[in-house]
């Protein structure tokens, strides 16, 4: 482990300071000190660089009736804009965000999950960032990164996607790639390492600092929060849960293994159980995913006995799974989310629940909370726009190491 300097520890002060503009939206550095627990000393300093760099401003003077009137402050959002790119097998979908990270505009464009090719991807991003600024009325030049989370194992500080299973990529450099299709600065990352910093920044992140952030759809991946910090590993694949062994000699994954967690609960393994359950069932005639999940859930609604055994099935596999990740790393708090969730939770959550008590350690559950995430559809882009911002301080003069991969990182 590397030793914490005090540059790293100025960068967490940082981080601090941000997060807490987020939290209170207007503050005074009184109010700041007392939310981040920093003197006002430290605090004071940190905000004259984030006036500097025109990052914050002064909203309004606020008299307390004794001595000098307090600086009201807030993050400026008109200083420029950044797009979040949510990239998955059948999609891609932006938001623009000021500044102050409020939502512009958002845009998705299909992706046609058989086509593969780097250059058919960067297209799609393309259609879709131009398409948001378009939308927004956001001329290009005023966008200050684009951040593009893309499925599978991914370098950051490389800007290299080092394998994407489901496209058969290996060491694709598509920051490259962006960076000359878009002509923006770019910032590539994990979906689940944006999930875990949006949850972290902006949703249970706040009420407890021990979280996993559990995505389920297409792939299914996990992020974790120890401590208010995001988890990366040595090289940012920290979190690989979908590909540990749930079933030996079970099903074959994407990757090539068997009996991986992803062949269970992603939706290929749903596809796979209901046609254990009920081979002939019209379901399965739908070749494409999110219909098939919508079938899902239309069935359950209707009682669909198939689709009721399926779910019940998937949940037993779930909470297996999920046992062993409880007793690893004894979070408090396990957030569910991904667009199965976001069709299927209502039946899923509360039997996960109830399965996983005879899988994870009595203690461990005994102080753990489960639940879907509260967050908006794009919590990606969000979590992709909050690690661009890190970046763009960097580039602007204020270094910062809240995000960043074990081996460093810089804009650019």
């Amino acid at each position: 482990m590397s030793r914490r300097t005090a540059r790293d520890l100025r960068s967490e002060s940082r981080m601090a300071v941000l997060r807490a503009f987020f939290t209170l939206r207007t503050a005074t550095r009184q109010e700041l000190s007392q939310h981040t627990g920093l003197s006002v000393a430290t605090v004071s300093t940190l905000v004259k660089e984030f006036l500097s760099a025109g990052v914050v401003q002064i909203e309004a003077m606020v008299s307390t009736g004794v001595g000098r009137p307090l600086e009201l402050l807030r993050l400026d959002p008109g200083r420029g804009y950044l797009v979040g790119v949510d990239v998955a097998e059948t999609y891609v979908e932006t938001t623009v965000f000021d500044l102050s990270l409020e939502p512009r505009g958002t845009v998705s464009v299909p992706l046609d999950e058989h086509l593969n090719s780097p250059q058919y991807v960067v297209d799609g991003i393309r259609l879709a960032v131009h398409g948001v600024l378009a939308l927004a009325s956001i001329e290009p030049s005023s966008v200050v990164g684009v951040g593009v989370s893309l499925p599978g194992q991914v370098q950051p500080d490389l800007g290299v996607s080092v394998f994407a299973p489901n496209w058969d990529w290996h060491d694709v450099r598509i920051k490259d790639l962006l960076t000359d299709d878009l002509g923006m600065h770019v910032h590539v990352d994990n979906p689940l390492k944006a999930i875990t910093v949006a949850e972290l920044w902006f949703g249970a992140g706040r009420e407890h600092r021990d979280l996993a952030i559990v995505n389920l759809g297409t792939g299914v991946g996990s992020g974790f929060a120890l401590n208010g910090e995001l988890v990366r590993g040595v090289s940012n694949n920290a979190g690989e849960w979908g590909h540990t062994l749930l079933v030996f000699e079970g099903r074959l994954c994407r990757c090539g293994r068997r009996g991986c967690v992803e062949a269970y609960v992603g939706v290929g393994g749903l596809m796979a159980t209901l046609a254990e359950i009920q081979p002939a069932h019209p379901a399965l005639r739908i070749t494409q995913q999110k219909p098939f999940v919508d079938a899902v859930q239309s069935g359950l609604v209707s009682g669909d006995g198939a689709m009721v055994e399926l779910v019940d099935r998937t949940a037993r596999y779930l909470a297996a799974s999920l046992g062993d990740l409880v007793n690893m790393i004894n979070p408090e708090h396990v957030v569910l989310t991904g667009w199965t969730v976001a069709r299927l939770g209502d039946w899923l959550i509360p039997l996960v629940r109830e399965k996983i008590q005879p899988a994870a350690l009595a203690s461990s559950l005994a102080v753990l909370t489960i639940s879907a995430s509260a967050l908006s559809s794009s919590t990606v882009a969000l979590g992709m726009s909050t690690l661009t911002l890190e970046h763009f301080l960097a580039a602007v003069g204020l270094p910062s190491s809240a995000g960043t991969t074990g081996s460093g990182t810089a804009a650019g």
